[in-house]
């Protein structure tokens, strides 16, 4: 394996990668490079993402990329390490973890808000955490945490990014055969609650405290101060925990495995695996086909981002000193997800103010999608061009439910609602459509994708991700992107393999 010089005239020369992490203890890891995989090629990049990190796109189109991010070449500063972890998996105490198929290779500065963002190889082969998987990822699902990543930043929601993916000829085994890949995550970092859970559980209270000084330095400074900065951090994680989980809600994505060792400290969405947009309202659909109890169904979610909350105040209770001060620091998520949750469904409703009644108001909108089962993202994009004058059509609208009587006495109090609001129809419709999606991230356009991609055609990958940068936008010659699933698509089903 060779090493990318910096002085050299390559499009990555200005990419010189630092780790923090690796100045934790060496338990925390193990130190190991990649496995290569032969031949590989490029299948899709996000420009926008390798701006974060300081690469110009034409960085994007020479071998020595696509080399290095399938880790058969390392950046200069690079010190690749599999970080070791632990987690409850359905609920259910599953012990040690860690990075079974990905590698971390380092940190570089960043030009967005954070300061460094860590970037992260997922497929890149074996490590001492691989348990009985093989450490490789599939094209497959590297394409659908690709777009879902880019999708959900382009909504606004707080995630990893993904600079690219790179595939390659050689097969590994799953329910059939399939082709490698490897996709490049970034963030600005990918400690979860199981890295806590995994020393508090060993009885290794010197490591413990380590992870959390080591999270408070970097991540959150603000909280060292604090007279229990143990306390203050579970409370900002909680906190910003659920705040996730309402913007999940408000667009209808579903995560799918929402374990504590895919639970990010900073309260980013990370390892996309089988997630899912909400399509035909279901409040108790489940998205990941191997979840036979429905633990993560749509409806369980903002509650199991509680639970899993407690398991993370549970690891850190040797920290902060006392029960009630950790119940304490828990107690900030009910009244954080409930004020998200209604700024952000005011927002769906086009609603610029409060009243004590609105909360019944929303809860009888989504009841009657229940009944209809109607789509979830077309159904608040048709909503966004209702208007108070009772002459104009609500075609648009109406077309998704089945008891259109009924939907139309809740129109009618929606519009009354509307009157109470200083503005006009077209300001609050153009409001609207900048909280309620056009284009989402539909099991049936990821699968064109993939079929495509199998057959190394790579374009729809690529039209896909344009698509979904501008999700708000009406994009008229892309119009058939935002139609309801065919029928094939209602059998699609995703699950834990990848």
């Amino acid at each position: 394996m060779t090493v990318i010089d910096p002085q050299a005239a390559t499009p990555l020369h200005a990419l010189t990668l630092d780790n923090r992490f690796a100045s934790l203890p060496s338990a925390f890891y193990t130190a190991l490079k990649p496995t290569p995989l032969p031949s590989p090629y490029l299948v899709c990049s996000s420009a926008p993402v390798a701006e974060l990190i300081g690469l110009e796109a034409s960085a994007l189109s020479g071998d020595n990329f696509t080399e290095a991010f399938t880790g058969n070449q390392l950046l200069a500063g690079s010190r690749p390490l599999a970080a070791v972890y632990s987690g409850h998996q359905f609920g259910v105490w599953a012990g040690q973890l860690g990075d079974g198929r990905a590698i971390l290779l380092g940190d570089v500065a960043s030009k967005g808000p954070s300061a460094r963002l860590e970037i992260q190889l997922k497929g890149s082969g074996l490590t001492p955490y691989s348990r009985m998987g093989d450490g490789r990822a599939v094209l497959r699902s590297s394409i659908r945490e690709f777009l879902c990543s880019e999708a959900m930043a382009a909504l606004g929601i707080q995630t990893s990014r993904a600079l690219c993916i790179t595939g390659s000829d050689q097969y590994v085994m799953r329910e059939k055969p399939e082709t490698s890949a490897v996709v490049t995550r970034v963030a600005p970092s990918f400690i979860r609650f199981g890295s806590f859970e995994h020393w508090y559980y060993n009885n290794k209270p010197e490591e413990l405290q380590a992870l959390a000084d080591f999270v408070l330095e970097h991540y959150y400074p603000e909280l060292r101060e604090d007279a229990n900065p143990y306390q203050a951090l579970l409370g900002e994680v909680t906190r910003r925990t659920a705040e996730l989980m309402a913007h999940w809600q408000a667009v209808g994505f579903m995560h799918g495995v929402m374990n504590t060792d895919n639970m990010s400290v900073l309260g980013l969405t990370i390892d996309y695996g089988p997630f899912g947009f909400m399509e035909a309202y279901d409040e108790g659909h489940i998205c990941n086909h191997t979840d036979s109890q429905g633990r993560y169904s749509y409806r369980m979610q903002p509650t199991i981002g509680h639970w899993n909350c407690h398991a993370l105040g549970q690891a850190m209770l040797p920290l902060i000193g006392s029960v009630e001060d950790t119940q304490a620091a828990l107690s900030v998520y009910q009244d954080s997800y409930k004020r998200k949750m209604d700024e952000l469904l005011h927002r769906k409703f086009g609603l610029a103010t409060s009243e004590a009644a609105d909360g019944e108001l929303f809860d009888r909108f989504f009841a009657l999608m229940q009944e209809s089962h109607a789509d979830f993202t077309q159904t608040f994009r048709a909503l966004c061009k209702v208007q108070r004058d009772s002459s104009v059509p609500d075609e648009p609208l109406r077309d998704l439910f089945i008891d259109r009587n009924t939907l139309d006495v809740w129109l009618n109090a929606y519009k009354e609602r509307l009157a109470f609001e200083d503005r006009c129809d077209e300001q609050r419709m153009q409001a609207m459509r900048t909280a309620n999606p056009k284009y989402i991230l539909r099991n049936y356009l990821a699968q064109v994708a993939i079929e495509k991609a199998e057959n190394k055609d790579f374009s729809e990958v690529e039209k896909l991700l344009q698509i979904l940068r501008s999700p708000f936008d009406e994009q008229e010659e892309h119009e058939a992107y935002a139609d309801l699933p065919p029928d094939w698509a209602l059998h699609l089903e995703v699950s834990c393999s990848s």
